[in-house]
């Protein structure tokens, strides 16, 4: 008697099975005669390809612009993008904002009130004084 493998391939699970990167894509524009833009040029030709390298997932796109202050943006697989401008910042403040883009999700930022976020309000639903034996005063 053979052994068979299962036919039916695993499937995600709103992301329980295995981590998906957000950002899907980075670009990277700089100019290359602009003194704001210093940082960015050292960025690119010294980090960039080891960063690339350690993310093969994400796809970076470099192009100059000229005249124009260095820009990193973020796409998303949520369709949002998040720009950054990285003028007169140096390589390693680069690298950290790169690494935030990274990490980011796409989303707006939100204020949270409450420390707990639930689509129920209670499981117990809410108290009334009203509700059981009363109190005794």
């Amino acid at each position: 008697m053979t052994i068979r493998a299962l036919e039916k391939v695993s499937f995600g699970q709103n992301g329980v099975g295995a981590f998906i990167l957000q950002c899907k894509r980075m670009d990277i524009h700089y100019c290359d005669h602009s003194g704001s833009s210093r940082g960015m040029n050292v960025f690119i030709k010294t980090q960039l390809s080891k960063f690339a390298a350690a993310h093969p997932q994400i796809e970076f796109a470099v192009s100059p612009r000229p005249r124009k202050h260095p820009v990193l943006i973020g796409h998303y697989i949520n369709g949002k993008q998040k720009s950054i401008c990285v003028k007169n910042m140096e390589a390693l403040q680069i690298l950290k904002k790169v690494e935030l883009l990274r990490d980011a999700s796409g989303e707006k930022v939100k204020r949270v009130n409450k420390s707990v976020t639930s689509i129920n309000e209670s499981v117990r639903g809410i108290w009334s004084p009203y509700h059981g034996n009363g109190m005794a005063v």
